[in-house]
């Protein structure tokens, strides 16, 4: 597989934010791909060219994550739920299907809740939800968040971190904690995280816009009835795909989720782990694409009309 990433794009949302258009048909759904913790537009290198065959597909860097800075804007998940709102309305059109993994699930569904006139319907890749109480808690994954809530701990962990390791090893790191076997992401879509590693070893705020992203993110899970009330706000079409394998939101999470929510379409990813959309692109796509051909036709359908947003329309990326 070989990968050449769009040109990057910027728009000023109360400071800059980094986005890439991997194109599509102007008529056909347009999907926002929204990162998770840690994550970034690389994240949907490998699904993103495939799905654009007949989606319009962009994806956007968080605040405080990829290419865009916090520019002294929170990087809680709350305030990049507002930014997503205003990426929505002011560049890529809407409504959208959000297409959001891990912490870009939650950010997701709380767009969908708060904003349902903005989303046409939702793609849940491994979406951060409440820990279940029937799951075995990963020792690393438990030690690693605990760290982040010790003051002053969490930050000089990382830091620590990025100054020990390289690029490349903190890249690798990454992959190993998201997958059951980094050897399936592709090599090219490897690279371009390793690339991008390397630019943010350079960016001074990353361990403190990390540490409050995590804390927030953690905090929300926290409050369960009100995770559950959130989820059952928005009634749109929603497909939930879960590696059953994931260390970091464990699948009996996602199982809870879906018998709350019978009217979702749910999908396991067997033997994968939290980030199917880099382990398994083929399989993801294919499940996706069903979804929108099948229960999320309507999705489908409403979002065809914002791939003619005059910011999409302006300029396009380039994708081999």
């Amino acid at each position: 597989m070989s990968v050449e990433l769009p040109a990057s794009q910027w728009v000023d949302l109360d400071g800059p934010v980094h986005w890439i258009d991997f194109g599509g048909p102007d008529d056909g759904p347009l999907l926002v791909c929204v990162h998770g913790l840690g994550g970034s537009h690389v994240n949907w290198a490998a699904v993103a060219p495939d799905l654009a065959r007949t989606c319009r597909v962009v994806a956007l860097d968080l605040a405080g994550f990829g290419h865009t800075p916090g520019a002294g804007r929170s990087t809680s998940v709350q305030a990049n739920a507002r930014l997503v709102v205003r990426f929505l309305e002011e560049v890529a059109g809407a409504p959208a299907v959000l297409v959001g993994n891990s912490m870009g699930g939650l950010i997701s569904n709380l767009v969908a809740a708060q904003r349902p006139d903005l989303v046409a319907g939702l793609v849940l890749v491994d979406p951060a939800l409440p820990v279940s109480l029937r799951a075995k808690p990963d020792p690393l994954t438990t030690g690693m968040f605990a760290a982040y809530f010790t003051p002053g701990l969490g930050k000089a962990v990382i830091a620590g971190r990025k100054r020990v390791r390289t690029a490349e090893q903190l890249a690798m790191d990454t992959l190993r904690l998201c997958c059951v076997d980094p050897s399936r992401v592709p090599k090219a879509v490897l690279r371009e995280h390793i690339h991008l590693a390397k630019t943010r070893k350079q960016y001074a705020e990353m361990e403190a816009e990390f540490v409050t992203a995590t804390r927030s993110l953690v905090w929300l899970l926290a409050r369960r009835r009100a995770h559950t009330a959130m989820l059952r706000r928005y009634t749109g079409p929603v497909l939930l795909i879960h590696g059953d394998r994931d260390r970091l939101v464990s699948i009996a999470s996602a199982r809870e989720a879906a018998k709350a929510n019978p009217a979702w379409r749910f999908e396991v990813a067997h033997d994968i782990g939290h980030v199917p959309q880099l382990e398994a692109p083929d399989w993801t796509r294919d499940v996706v694409l069903d979804w929108l051909a099948t229960d999320g036709v309507s999705a489908a359908d409403a979002a065809r009309g914002a791939a003619q947003s005059p910011q999409l329309r302006s300029g396009r990326g380039a994708v081999q």
